[in-house]
């Protein structure tokens, strides 16, 4: 009769330890217990089995420092340069998104716990792409620091797939809305405000963050070198716009100009919008929206209001590129993007639908193969 490989302990189980591919702080070898109450062979089975997934996975290190635990490493390093806008969102996800594996060890993290984080994510596609998006960092991080096995890594995410966050309609601004910014009764900033996003097509953070120095009314321009962002306690200045394309100078109409001339005259400090002397919080910022809204809407008749897509600052940015590709061939593809510090392909976006508009194949048709 053939001798048990594996004896029995004083529980009656049979068990040993086998090295599971990991390595201890000092560069031993971690090894795991293995444990069975049946047999040596049923013992030796799942060692096989074991070491068989070792040498499928890779080694890494052993630690059981928690998902939770290293993501906030990953936050302090690797978003340090971040906006605070960005990592107050990646913040909020990591509080909210990863209570399933929070508190599981990094090295045990497998595709199945992704899987069903992703059903939920699925009902919130915004929210979903921006908590995949932080697992993704959190785990290349870990996977670069030695934390997580080869095969670990590569099906970790394997099938998980967020759904395209279905794209906001983008309008221009109606007739209606152009002509009740003409008269509405705006007060002298909110006038400002309007004329700037109305003429220049800069985005909202880029003028809550314009001061008086940013002007330049000899040669009738403006510069766009830094953004407002809000923090939670109040606005802060960021010298920098959204992107590297952002730095950029805008020429100003007249009637732009001769609003912020007059407005910038009777300014007190340097700053073009401010509550109270200070930076706009975001909800001073709302307030000062829903004032510019309430007083555009009492511009036109009821009938005529557009009311499926509420008015937001970036409509006149869509707005003022709009009405740029209108005069294309006057003026470039690459220049209304210079103008608006955004790619070519966003106008090409744009202009691509004001020519589906203009088309007429029928006519067209009818021209081409006249008899």
């Amino acid at each position: 009769m053939a001798k048990a490989k594996y004896k029995k302990n004083k529980h009656g189980a049979f068990e040993t330890k086998i090295w599971d591919g990991t390595y201890n702080k000092d560069g031993s070898k971690h090894r795991k217990l293995i444990r069975s109450t049946k047999s040596s062979r049923d013992l030796e089975e799942k060692v096989k089995e074991f070491e068989r997934e070792v040498a499928e996975n890779g080694t890494y290190k052993f630690s059981n420092i928690t998902f939770a635990e290293y993501a906030q490493k990953w936050l302090e390093i690797r978003c340090a340069g971040k906006s605070p806008n960005t990592r107050k969102a990646y913040l909020q996800r990591l509080k909210c998104n990863f209570s399933i594996i929070n508190d599981i060890p990094l090295c045990e993290i497998r595709h199945s716990h992704v899987a069903i984080m992703n059903t939920e994510w699925l009902e919130h596609p915004e929210a979903g792409r921006q908590a995949l998006l932080v697992l993704r960092g959190v785990m290349d991080m870990a996977y670069s620091d030695g934390y997580i096995a080869d095969k670990i890594y590569t099906t970790l995410l394997n099938g998980i797939k967020q759904p395209n966050q279905p794209k906001k309609e983008k309008r221009p601004l109606t007739p209606e809305e152009k002509a009740a910014i003409k008269i509405a009764e705006f007060d002298a900033m909110e006038r400002a405000f309007i004329s700037l996003l109305y003429s220049c097509g800069i985005r909202m953070g880029e003028a809550l963050a314009l001061s008086k120095f940013d002007f330049d009314f000899k040669s009738g321009t403006v510069t766009i070198n830094k953004t407002w962002y809000d923090v939670g306690e109040g606005g802060q200045i960021k010298n920098s716009p959204k992107t590297a394309r952002g730095f950029r100078t805008v020429p100003l109409s007249k009637d732009c100009s001769t609003n912020l001339q007059n407005y910038i005259k009777n300014l007190d400090g340097t700053q073009l919008f401010t509550y109270k002397n200070q930076l706009f919080s975001r909800s001073h910022y709302w307030d000062f929206w829903k004032r510019i809204v309430k007083k555009i809407n009492q511009s036109i008749p009821e009938a005529k209001r557009f009311s499926n897509t509420p008015l937001t600052a970036h409509m006149f940015r869509h707005n003022y590129c709009s009405e740029l590709c209108y005069q294309i061939p006057k003026i470039s593809i690459k220049k209304i993007a210079q103008l608006m510090g955004d790619t070519q392909k966003m106008v090409m976006e744009v202009y691509d639908h004001i020519l589906e508009e203009k088309e007429d194949a029928a006519a067209v048709v009818n021209d081409a193969f006249a008899l």
